[in-house]
């Protein structure tokens, strides 16, 4: 891969060593791989995984440049978890779990994270089996999983205590915002996405219902 590649991560994540770099590269082999026999991403994406994918997903790492608790929720075939894995590796002490149900996925994740010995744990779990499991968290990461309404649902025992959510979205992201606040209230910071013209990191803190009585789910 060219130095451009090198050029544009660091670009979408900030200072990234050469090590990394190539980590990542290898990674991205790896995943081709796997997704031969599991289905980690649209096939459609498959022609252009280090923007559409890696890049993409990187991107989150220069929006937190301190961060050191994540947790991706749904993290599939690893995007955004294990490329931020790869990118905290050079953060001391920090580290991020990976929620993924699905077994198949799971083990995909937990193989790469041996390989590389990432600083990454997978939770085999649902996402309401794992709040006991993931303590205090920075950063709540999810990218494809759910609308926004329904990411804010499983996400709050973690965004109403403090925690900070970076949600990939297409589109139609305002729509979702929009029926989001009839639940809750929220500070809101749109990041333009570095890979994608229509997309957008949606930063949401201060998470709160709009009925004090209303139980979290």
């Amino acid at each position: 891969m060219s130095a451009d590649a090198w050029a544009d991560l660091q670009k979408a994540a900030g200072p990234v060593s050469r090590e990394t770099f190539e980590r990542l590269q290898a990674f991205e082999q790896l995943f081709l791989k796997w997704n031969r026999s599991i289905n980690l991403a649209a096939p459609s994406t498959l022609d252009d995984v280090w923007r559409r994918h890696i890049l993409d997903s990187a991107q989150l790492a220069r929006i937190a440049p301190t961060a050191t608790r994540w947790v991706d929720l749904g993290s599939g075939g690893g995007f955004p978890g294990l490329v931020l894995g790869f990118l905290l590796a050079d953060r001391p002490g920090a580290s991020i779990d990976l929620v993924e149900s699905n077994r198949k996925k799971a083990s995909f994740l937990q193989s790469v994270i041996g390989q590389f010995n990432l600083p990454a744990r997978v939770l085999a779990k649902r996402i309401d089996d794992s709040y006991a499991l993931v303590s205090a968290p920075e950063i709540v990461t999810a990218r494809a999983l759910a609308a926004l309404p329904d990411l804010l649902n499983l996400a709050a025992p973690w965004l109403t205590k403090g925690a900070r959510a970076l949600f990939h979205k297409g589109r139609d992201y305002r729509a979702e915002v929009e029926e989001s606040t009839h639940r809750w209230a929220f500070d809101l910071v749109e990041h333009s996405s570095m890979t994608d013209p229509l997309g957008v990191i949606l930063e949401i803190t201060d998470l709160r219902p709009r009925n004090s009585n209303e139980l979290l789910a």
